[in-house]
């Protein structure tokens, strides 16, 4: 059994869950908030972030890139054709930058402050960073999403799928970052059809479900978040 110490619209969190749902594996989900420092899941992962997979008879095994690394090692072997992390040497580097740029580029400038400032500041409290949104910073990001989307695009027209024909961590990473995004209706779709398509594809799998029906109470989702023909 896997447990996944996770936040429902924390971008790493959601990237985890798709893997794990891609591989059919049997997941248990415990929401955390992160900022609140929990002494318990401290004792999980002393860095206090999301995600934490926790698997009976190991570690704790913390942090989005350890974690899909795990899961290849303990998993992918078996999964043939639908290994998410290809064994080819020149095909896992492109899926490890494309993974990299997804979960750390995209993340620090767009996808965490999206989410930070108009999501977790709702539940923060004052001490915790908590309190309106920033505008300044809200503004920002939008405009990095513009050429992160216009990257996925370029990628979605020169090939299948991002890393290449079949899907691997690559999409997954930037569709689960998008979805997170998306939800609050900060992707412009509207300005790339290769990225719209693509993300379509991807959105409509079936691992992708769960995630579709993610809610936040007082946060409607956008018109385009569960719609597979947006």
């Amino acid at each position: 059994m896997y447990t996944l110490f996770h936040h429902p619209f924390c971008p790493h969190s959601r990237f985890v869950r798709l893997v794990l749902g891609e591989y059919g594996l049997d997941l248990q989900l415990v929401e955390e908030r992160a900022w609140e420092r929990r002494e318990g899941f401290l004792t999980l992962n002393p860095a206090g972030t999301t995600p934490v997979l926790s698997v009976d008879g190991l570690p704790p095994v913390p942090g989005v890139n350890v974690i899909a690394e795990f899961i290849d090692e303990a998993c992918g072997p078996e999964m043939g054709d639908r290994r998410l992390l290809p064994t080819s040497t020149a095909e896992r580097i492109e899926v490890r930058r494309l993974m990299s740029w997804f979960n750390e580029k995209f993340f620090e400038e767009a996808s965490n402050l999206l989410v930070t400032e108009r999501i977790y500041k709702r539940f923060m409290s004052e001490e915790d960073g908590g309190g309106p949104p920033s505008t300044d910073v809200i503004r920002a990001a939008k405009t990095n999403v513009r050429y992160h989307l216009a990257y996925i695009g370029w990628l979605a027209q020169r090939r299948n799928f991002l890393a290449g024909d079949r899907p691997t961590y690559a999409d997954l990473a930037a569709a689960a970052h998008l979805s997170a995004i998306d939800y609050l209706g900060d992707v412009p779709w509207i300005e790339d059809d290769a990225a719209k398509a693509w993300y379509a594809r991807v959105k409509s799998r079936p691992s992708f479900r769960p995630l579709l029906s993610d809610w936040l109470a007082g946060v409607p989702a956008s018109r385009t978040y569960v719609d597979l023909d947006f």
